[in-house]
This record gives C-alpha cells, sequence and structure tokens, in this order.
C-alpha cells in the first residue's frame, strides 16, 4: 500500500484518500469543551488525530489542521455558577490546563485552534442563511434546525428517525415543530453568556459551532473531519445537516474519521459514569510517553480498555526501545537516508493502512531487535531506523539514558545521591567493606533503583 487509506464513518469502510485539492488538506477535529481537567478519553482523539497528521505531511505539501476549543456551553457556565467565577475566567484556565497536558504527550499544536466565541458573527450570519433557505424557523426566542427539510438526516450515523429520536437526549419543548429539531440560537438571560442577534440576546447551540468555524478557517468543504464516537450522533450528524443546507447540499466532509471509546472493565469512561482517569493525575504517576503509547497500542477504531496493567506493560515495552538505544549510546545513528527509508517502509506502510498503530508498533519491536543484534558496522543504520521510525509515531523523542533514570520522586533517592552512594560503594569495596558495600545495595533495593555493574562501570536506573 502506497497511498493513504482510511476508514470513512460515512461510507462505513475503508477508501482510498482522495482529497478534494491534494495541494491543500484540510482536518479539523472536535476538541474539548473547557469547564474541567480533562480525562484520557478526552486525550485519545488528540494524540490519533495528532498521529494522522503527523502522517499527512510526510505526504503532502500543504496540511491545515484546525482543532477548536468550545468555550461557551452550559457545562461552562454550571461550572462558573458553582465556582463563583466568571465564565471566561473557567473557559481560559481550563483551556490552558488542556494544552498543558495534551504537550506532555507530545501532541504536536495544530495550524488553527478556534474558539467559539471568536466565532458568534460566522454563526449568526450561516443561522440567518438557514432560516431564508426554508431549513431553521424561530420559535419563542429559540431558532431550530428542522430536521425534515434535510432528506439525508441520519444518513451519517446509520439510523432512522424514530432511533435518533430514542437514543438521543432529546430536549422536549412545546415549541418544536419536531421532536429532533435542534437549537441553533437560543436566549440568555443575565447570569449566562450572551450576544445580541436578529432573534434577541442568546448564545449559539454547539453543533452550530463547529460548522462557523470549518467554514470560516478551512473552506465549506474539508477533507477529514475526526472526533470520538460519542460525537458522531446527535453532534457530527447536526453538523452535516447544518452545513450542507446553508450550502445548497454542497458536500461538507468527504472522510469523517471516529475513534472509539476507553473503557473500564468494559464500561465507558465518562464523567458522568465517575470512572475516570484525569490526564493530569496520571503524569503525576507515568510519564507522558507512556500515555501516548497506550493509546497508540490499540487501533484507534477500537474500544481500548484501561487499566494499571497496560499501562505497566506500556511502560516496559518503550524501556525495552529506549534500552535499545542505551545500549548503542557511543553509536552515531547512520545519515543514509535511502537505506533508512527502507527499514521504516514497513511502520510507514502500517500507518497508511488507516493508522494500523498496533501493528507499526510490532515494527518497532523488530527494528530494536536488530539493533540488539547488530554488529557495529550495521548499527547506526539500524538505530537511525528505530528513531526515525519511532518519530513518525510521535515516540522516542526522550534521551535513553535519562529514561533508564526515570524520573526522581520527591521522597525517594535523587539523581545526585545515587551518585555519590555508588562512588562510596565502589570505595567500600576497594576497601573491602563488603557490609557497607551489601548496606548500600540494600539501600537500592528498597528505592528501587536498579545497578548494573560491568567492567566499564556501574549504571544505574530506577525500576
Amino acid at each position: 500500500m502506497s497511498e493513504l487509506h482510511v476508514y470513512n464513518s460515512h461510507s462505513k469502510k475503508k477508501e482510498p484518500f482522495n482529497p478534494i485539492d491534494p495541494n491543500r488538506i484540510t482536518m479539523y477535529v472536535c476538541g474539548p469543551t473547557v469547564y474541567n481537567l480533562i480525562h484520557i478519553g478526552n486525550a485519545r482523539p488528540a494524540v490519533v488525530f495528532d498521529t494522522l497528521y503527523r502522517l499527512l505531511k510526510r505526504h503532502y505539501p500543504n496540511v491545515i489542521y484546525a482543532r477548536n476549543i468550545t468555550d461557551v456551553d452550559d457545562k461552562i457556565n454550571k461550572a462558573a455558577f458553582e465556582q463563583n467565577r466568571t465564565i471566561k475566567d473557567v473557559s481560559d484556565e481550563f483551556a490552558q490546563k488542556y494544552l498543558d497536558d495534551i504537550a506532555h504527550l507530545n501532541v504536536l499544536e495544530p495550524d488553527i485552534q478556534p474558539r467559539a466565541t471568536d466565532h458568534i458573527g460566522e454563526m449568526i450570519t450561516m443561522v440567518q442563511a438557514l432560516i431564508d433557505k426554508g431549513h431553521a424557523y424561530e420559535a419563542e426566542g429559540h431558532v431550530l434546525f428542522a430536521v425534515d427539510s434535510f432528506e439525508n438526516y441520519g444518513e451519517l450515523s446509520g439510523r432512522d428517525m424514530d432511533d435518533m429520536i430514542a437514543g438521543a437526549r432529546v430536549e422536549v419543548a412545546p415549541y418544536k415543530r419536531h421532536a429532533a429539531d435542534f437549537v441553533l440560537w437560543k436566549p440568555s438571560d443575565d447570569s449566562q453568556p450572551g450576544w445580541e442577534s436578529p432573534w434577541g440576546y442568546g448564545r449559539p447551540g454547539w453543533h452550530l459551532e463547529c460548522s462557523a468555524m470549518i467554514e470560516k478557517h478551512l473552506g465549506i468543504s474539508i477533507d477529514i473531519h475526526g472526533g470520538g464516537q460519542d460525537l458522531q450522533f446527535p453532534h457530527h450528524e447536526n453538523e452535516v445537516a447544518q452545513s450542507c443546507c446553508a450550502h445548497d447540499g454542497q458536500e461538507y466532509v468527504r472522510y469523517w474519521m471516529h475513534n472509539g471509546y476507553i473503557t473500564m472493565k468494559g464500561e465507558k469512561m465518562s464523567k458522568s459514569l465517575g470512572n475516570i482517569f484525569t490526564v493530569r493525575d496520571l503524569l503525576e504517576k507515568v510519564p507522558g510517553e507512556v500515555l501516548r503509547f497506550v493509546l497508540l497500542s490499540a487501533h484507534y477504531r477500537k474500544p481500548l480498555d484501561w487499566s494499571e496493567s497496560v499501562i505497566e506493560a506500556a511502560r516496559k515495552t518503550l524501556d525495552g526501545l529506549y534500552n535499545a538505544l542505551y545500549l548503542k549510546s557511543a553509536i552515531e545513528p547512520s545519515s543514509d537516508t535511502a537505506e533508512i527509508e527502507k527499514l521504516v517502509e514497513p511502520v510507514e506502510q502500517a500507518l497508511l493502512d488507516d493508522l494500523n498503530t498496533p501493528l507499526a508498533i510490532s515494527h518497532l519491536h523488530e527494528l530494536a531487535k536488530q539493533l540488539n543484534k547488530a554488529d557495529d558496522e550495521h548499527s547506526a543504520l539500524y538505530k537511525a531506523a528505530l528513531i526515525e521510525a519511532a518519530h513518525r509515531m510521535g515516540l522516542l523523542f526522550n534521551n535513553p539514558e535519562e529514561w533508564r533514570k526515570g524520573d526522581a520522586v520527591s521522597d525517594g533517592l535523587s539523581d545526585d545521591e545515587i551518585e555519590q552512594l555508588i562512588t562510596e560503594r565502589a570505595q567500600a569495596k576497594a576497601d573491602k567493606n563488603w557490609a557497607r558495600a551489601d548496606e548500600i545495595r540494600d539501600l537500592f533495593s528498597e528505592s528501587n533503583i536498579i545497578l548494573e555493574d560491568s567492567a566499564s562501570g556501574t549504571t544505574w536506573r530506577r525500576g
């Protein structure tokens, strides 16, 4: 496979990627609603589509990636009220914390990070266009989209109207013409954020925000729209309806891509169920690269069951990859790009096949295995190939020696203390003070510090 193939949630099959304009690839991914710390489930699309972004940039000359911030939402209003803070304070705080947290997972910044509140004018314009074209109506200070005016409604999620109503959190309201009609604009009181509009003081509906930001920054039609599986209906279904109707049926998104849920013991992870781990809490226990590796260890469309065992397995795998690089630390990586590319090609082909990251990871293992076995003449080539292949997945950017040592913990031995004790132990052995030497080794064992003695000296790492 020499070209990118992706699974299109719309067609329900894997397709060759044929962009609208090969010289301008456009991708939009739904970002967070910023009212709280993100959990690891929120981080999955950030990592998945970051991996796709890296891949696209290697194969196309110009990729424009937008990932939004939803900073006007009833959940933000509720959090601000409960904390006696302004809505802007809450949204600004958690937008920055989101960016800080995913940076630890080595997620690149997108080209554009639009905020909903900066696009109210565009939203009002789209709502007016939908009213003018007969796809929306005003009722009791609200503007609603008339779902029965769009004959393809339900096509993306593959549901009929009865199923959609039964399966969605549909707001029951007497002013709706149809139970599935959704809000484009709603009135605000003095305690809620609001803007003047032709329909009174109010704020946009959630679905409207993404459509307006996409049109503003990427165009009427885009190549890829991504997000979590939970957004396919109603959010993305409603985006399709309002965008297509606002532009007389023009194509909105060519390829829809959705990542699967993260589960806990088979149950979907969510704030409402209380079975979540925030990224920030997890980062206090393990490096961000371990979290990224876990998120890439399963195919993005499949569910991923989160547990201590998968975290430990990821850490051990990364330990092995970094150890292979560390053992060849004296050898400079090769600069023979043609030969490196040959060795990296299986990883690239796996990623081109609908981001098959589990297969790509298996090829990383093979490169590490070859590096461990290679003589000095070939080590430089395999070392360069392992680094390059891992970098394409956003992995192995840490220094191997520092990785082996691990992060010092506040109540444990510092790096300097460890080095001093190693020196003291060596002196004790030279003085044949075996009791002190054993005492120091026992101290290291209690602190989970692993010593490795060799003819060239003693190295250490945290276990």
